[in-house]
């Protein structure tokens, strides 16, 4: 009876001690802290001297490692033992109970070397699967009891049970982290929306959530302390039949209030100063799951681009239309003239009616190409035909035409003697340097000096244009080169330069050749300084080469382009005509395939829309660089400036907007490759040789000392990545991020698994290597080698 109540006695405490330890490991979701709570409770549970628990993803891979009971040191060394991957990776396939009093013993009869410091020496050990829902996470283990003594089966029971409840706490805690970071990616995608977005609470009516645009646009209405609720209160709405309305009359608050759901409402929102914004408003209620309204999504798109733009587009009409009817008015007045004539004219008033009908249908003429090279700019098909050309005699024949044209002296042309030849369409870069002069004659004093300038910038030659004339504001440098952008002090019947299109038209040849263009200026009455770029001709080039390399002798292969972008008609269009330019190109619409194809194909250069499924074109440029520093260029829809400069500075190489052209697509794919040459992460072109060992890249073959080596896919990766960066150490996440993907586990005994295969397979020693050094604690680097013709 007393030992059946001491039995008794023991399963209770046995029990509470299970209910305790699996109530506190779902205290806390934060993974990190689950894991270390989870290793923790088990070996308290199980009485343990050490205990592990080993994590693993859906596809099996070595996920985490957590111990207890070891000091930081030792757990750190656990993770180095050459062997120990072999053992963990055994214990991460349990599929059932293991309990044995000789753990060395038991590795011995499975073929796995015996356990070293600091990993043993182990005696009885206890090991238990951790699955949920019939999906294998992890293994918890414990080793050695305190009192010295086996495991029981009773520790068994008890480690299998709670490894059931450790499970539950583990898929809690994954969802969490999903959860919370598919909550910050929603909040970044809205916070980056160029529409206003505003959650109010239904229930009160409350703003809960304002994103940025939001919060600009409510900003030019608030005062300073003002909260967003006591804006709402003073708050008069005007509806585009013109009617006035509070808050509680505006549709906004029967959305709120009977869950309507309002498209595309034109409202202007002011204030009692008077100062208001045009809004295009949208709102969409949220039901829970009852089907109760919890929240209402409101969209406000700010109209006052839009007013501004048919305001210009309006003006630019009567611009247009006088600029047309005068030179009209001009010829039939002189055709008139010498048709209506009651006595033969002379010839030299015949020559001057002629004379005053050539200027004027010149005029004409002019304005006309104008509006025909913006609308090819707009629909993305002007083309341009680069040869080799000279940065000083395009110049010189630009400055001909300005000073034929206004008969003003004082073009100065500083240029320097060395300067390399450009890929230019000769035709289109005068035209470009032609209304840039002649710009600037118009805006600078007579007595003022206009000079042009150039230089010499990494792949391409930037040429200015400086003139000491009215100087421009810095608000308007953003906008100098948008379509009917007119300069501050043009007036009405200025000419075809004042239309707005000429600068315009300036950016759309510029980023044609792959180019940039842009103003500088230190405010009105200081002058300005326009500068663009354009593509210089490599030095070793005589004449225009396509940068898709030809496929041909010495193992040379064609430049390989990663096109991503979730429209499949955008994909076709970039596929074909890349491939017509020469490049090997992949084209995939799903961002997790582009990193797939991104470690077969090894690509050049990526094109990457800029907003994908699931994710957006920032996150995976991240991830591809983490694989390959290879040049990345955005194709996107969004123009705005702040958009192009934001992914520039987060890292892209070039910014495309849509639509393009594919002359425009290939310079800035051959400009981009230029600053790149060679990309680091891509594959040299020529084998590498180091004493008997010979890379072979294009054929992904190896030799030592004339013999075959035959390597798996891996291995020779693991290889490559050494043999591009010879001499060089990289890194051990380099190498596993490069290798096995940005997303593989950041374990660092793949790679010494790996390496040690490879080292075999070469015939070299680790203890006194030839080929591939370790740099302790740090990586590993390939003796410096010479590139070689042959193999």
């Amino acid at each position: 009876m007393d030992n059946l109540r001491r039995e008794n006695q023991a399963l209770r405490e046995r029990l509470s001690n299970l209910s305790e330890a699996s109530l506190r490991i779902t205290e806390d979701l934060d993974p990190d802290t689950v894991f270390q709570e989870v290793v923790d409770a088990a070996r308290s549970l199980t009485g343990a001297t050490r205990a592990c628990l080993i994590a693993v993803d859906d596809t099996g891979r070595f996920q985490a490692f957590f111990t207890s009971g070891v000091t930081a040191g030792d757990h750190q060394l656990m993770l180095e033992v050459p062997d120990g991957i072999e053992i963990f990776h055994y214990l991460t396939r349990l599929i059932e109970p293991l309990r044995v009093q000789d753990f060395a013993a038991h590795l011995a009869t499975v073929g796995l070397p015996e356990v070293g410091p600091p990993l043993g020496p182990v005696t009885s050990f206890l090991g238990a699967p951790i699955r949920h829902r019939g999906r294998h996470v992890g293994s918890l283990c414990v080793t050695d009891k305190q009192d010295g003594r086996a495991f029981t089966q009773e520790d068994e029971d008890t480690l299998l049970m709670f490894a059931a409840h450790a499970a539950m706490a583990i898929a809690n805690a994954h969802r969490y982290r999903e959860e919370k970071r598919a909550r910050a990616d929603l909040e970044t995608l809205v916070n980056t929306s160029p529409v206003g977005v505003v959650v109010f609470d239904a229930t009160t009516g409350i703003p809960v959530l304002l994103n940025r645009e939001g919060r600009r646009i409510v900003d030019g209405l608030r005062n300073p302390g003002q909260t967003a609720e006591q804006l709402l209160d003073v708050l008069t709405y005007r509806r585009a039949d013109g009617r006035e309305v509070s808050l509680e009359e505006f549709p906004l608050a029967q959305v709120l209030g009977r869950s309507e759901t309002l498209r595309a409402e034109e409202v202007v929102m002011q204030v009692p100063d008077g100062r208001s914004v045009t809004t295009l408003v949208n709102a969409t209620p949220i039901r829970s799951a009852m089907g109760d309204i919890e929240s209402v999504v409101v969209t406000l798109q700010d109209m006052t681009p839009l007013e501004q733009q048919e305001r210009q587009r309006a003006e630019f009409l009567g611009l247009v239309s006088h600029e047309l009817r005068a030179p009209l008015t001009s010829i039939k007045g002189s055709a008139a003239a010498v048709l209506g004539a009651t006595s033969v004219l002379d010839a030299a008033e015949m020559h001057q009616f002629f004379r005053i009908i050539d200027g004027q249908a010149d005029h004409m003429l002019g304005l006309i190409s104008d509006l025909l090279d913006m609308a090819r700019i707009e629909a993305g098909m002007l083309t341009v035909t680069p040869e080799p050309s000279d940065v000083t005699s395009l110049v010189d024949r630009a400055r001909q035409i300005v000073l034929s044209g206004l008969g003003r002296p004082g073009l100065q042309v500083n240029l320097p003697l060395d300067l390399p030849r450009v890929h230019a369409d000769r035709a289109r870069i005068v035209q470009v340097l032609s209304n840039l002069l002649a710009n600037a004659a118009r805006h600078a004093p007579e007595s003022s000096t206009v000079c042009v300038t150039a230089e010499s910038v990494d792949a391409h030659v930037a040429v200015s244009v400086v003139d000491r004339g009215v100087g421009i504001s810095a608000e308007r440098l953003p906008h100098l080169f948008r379509k009917f952008s007119r300069p501050e002090d043009a007036a009405p019947g200025g000419g075809i330069e004042e239309t707005g299109l000429g600068l315009a038209i300036c950016r759309g040849i510029v980023e044609a050749h792959g180019g940039r263009i842009w103003a500088e200026s230190d405010g009105p009455g200081r002058g300005a300084r326009f500068t663009f770029t354009i593509p210089a001709v490599a030095e070793a080039a005589s004449t225009p080469v396509p940068h898709a390399a030809r496929a041909g002798a010495g193992g040379r292969r064609r430049t390989r382009i990663l096109v991503v972008d979730d429209d499949p008609q955008l994909l076709r269009f970039v596929r074909d005509e890349l491939s017509k330019a020469g490049y090997d190109v992949t084209a995939v619409g799903d961002p997790a395939e582009a990193l797939v194809q991104l470690r077969q194909q090894r690509p050049h250069l990526a094109l990457v829309d800029l907003v994908l499924p699931d994710t957006d074109g920032i996150a995976l440029m991240q991830d591809i660089h983490a694989v390959a520093d290879i040049p990345v260029i955005f194709l996107s829809a969004y123009g705005r400036d702040e958009v192009v400069a934001s992914a520039l500075e987060m890292g892209a190489d070039d910014y495309i907007v849509k639509p393009f052209s594919p002359t425009e697509l290939s310079a800035r794919i051959h400009a981009a490759l230029r600053r790149r040459t060679p990309p680091a992460g891509v594959e040299p072109t020529e084998p590498l040789v180091l004493g008997d060992l010979v890379v072979v890249f294009a054929e992904r073959r190896v030799t030592v000392a004339g013999r075959p080596v035959s390597l798996t896919a891996t291995e020779f990766d693991l290889l490559a990545e050494l043999a591009i960066h010879a001499g060089q150490v990289v890194t051990h996440d380099q190498l596993l991020a490069r290798v096995w993907g940005p997303t593989a586990s950041r374990d660092v005994r793949v790679i010494r698994t790996h390496l040690a295969r490879l080292r075999r397979k070469l015939g070299e020693d680790a203890s006194n290597p030839t080929y591939i050094v370790a740099q302790p604690r740090v990586g590993y680097r390939l003796a410096t080698a010479e590139p070689s013709t042959g193999a």
